[in-house]
């Protein structure tokens, strides 16, 4: 697509990029960090950078509070701070721009009472095309006079005053361009406590897990939880491949993994506390603590718990195919998996050598071979989670 634009093949290089956006959506989402980076360093990439900002001026976090915020590029920043959809306090977004202003000019101190007027021209030159995007009237004058104070040498005269006229004489004329506020979308974006963590598992879910895993006889309930579940992958949104899961879960320990059979209620998973290693493929990794698990949901009426029982075949590591317990597995009949046609699993053969796990999790057999009893399913969905110890369980 940028060789094409290099050669001057504009309309052969949109359609590329129109396609990129429209079918390989989830794997932009995967490399989202570089995309919006790179997408920016071409300015003729406008689809992209279009599609890249329509998902951060809902969670802009995903770049100003990102470590690397200081050293995104103006063209980015500016197409940001300009959309009147960018779901930020404004005094936010100040106190942002100062800060990636200042960053450009590592000379300057953290305090600006120290500066000279020298310094406050650098900042001001900046900042030239982000202050005039900036909604000052619609920020408090409390915020006015804690934020914006301290940096008015870099505000234009007029508009400074103007700001301390509507502060202590409200119905004085203003003369300076008064930009509309942004508009907040909260009707349509959910508070964060809204959203559910999973697509599969619910709360109750999580404790009865999380009690598996610290050995109690007692399921936690939802309230003494002590681990947090971070979303590594999801399916439907990351995609059903090989590739995804290696991306994002290679190297990574102490990982919970659900799935949701398709056609029927069942939520089938495994605990894997070691991780699963690339550089082992074909391989077995020794774990004397994971597990395999059936969920109560729905007409399943009981929950099942499998500790592994021989250690050695606990972990299988297999780069065709997804998250291996062994005895449980995402793959594909021949190579790579996706949803419909490939997601299966094995679920704890009969015979006595490959009893790797306690307890079969499903009570329906498929497949049979040389005395093996297979089960055989597709997902609806899966999920891997991340754990950790919330902080005050932490000692």
């Amino acid at each position: 697509m940028l060789i094409a634009y290099e050669f001057l093949l504009d309309e052969l290089a949109k359609h590329l990029e129109a396609l990129l956006i429209e079918s390989n959506t989830h794997w932009l989402k995967l490399n989202f960090t570089r995309i919006y980076q790179e997408s920016f360093q071409n300015n003729k990439l406008k689809e992209l950078q279009q599609w890249c900002n329509s998902i951060i001026v809902k969670y802009p976090d995903i770049v100003f509070e990102s470590d690397k915020f200081a050293s995104i590029q103006e063209n980015a920043l500016v197409s940001l701070i300009k959309r009147d959809d960018l779901q930020m306090e404004e005094i936010k977004i100040w106190n942002y721009i100062i800060k990636w202003g200042i960053a450009q000019n590592p000379g300057l101190s953290s305090n600006p009472d120290d500066w000279s007027n020298e310094e406050f021209l650098a900042l001001k030159s900046a900042l030239k095309n982000c202050l005039p995007l900036i909604r000052y009237f619609q920020i408090s004058g409390e915020n006015i006079s804690e934020f914006i104070m301290p940096y008015h040498q870099i505000l234009e005269k007029n508009l400074w005053k103007d700001l301390i006229n509507r502060s202590m004489a409200p119905n004085k004329p203003i003369t300076s361009i008064i930009l509309p506020p942004r508009v907040i979308l909260t009707s349509e974006l959910p508070h964060r406590s809204d959203i559910p963590f999973s697509n599969i598992i619910k709360e109750e879910h999580a404790a009865e897990i999380a009690s598996w895993i610290d050995k109690n006889a007692n399921a936690y309930s939802i309230s003494n939880n002590p681990y947090d579940f971070k979303l590594l992958l999801r399916g439907s949104r990351d995609g059903f491949n090989s590739a995804t899961f290696w991306n994002l879960c290679d190297n990574q320990k102490n990982l919970i993994v659900v799935i949701k059979v398709k056609g029927t209620d069942e939520i089938l998973g495994g605990y894997n506390p070691v991780s699963w290693d690339k550089t082992l493929h074909g391989c077995y990794t020794v774990c004397n603590e994971s597990f395999i698990f059936s969920l109560k949901n729905g007409t399943v009426s009981n929950s099942i718990l499998s500790h592994v029982v021989i250690p050695k075949d606990a972990i299988y590591n297999d780069i065709s195919n997804g998250p291996s317990f062994g005895s449980l597995y995402l793959g594909g009949r021949g190579s790579d998996f996706d949803q419909n046609r490939g997601c299966h699993g094995y679920d704890h053969p009969h015979s006595p050598q490959h009893h790797r796990y306690e307890k079969r999790i499903r009570n329906m057999d498929t497949y049979s071979c040389e005395g093996n009893s297979v089960s055989f399913f597709s997902a609806d969905e899966y999920e891997i989670f991340q754990i950790h110890k919330k902080k005050q369980y932490n000692k």
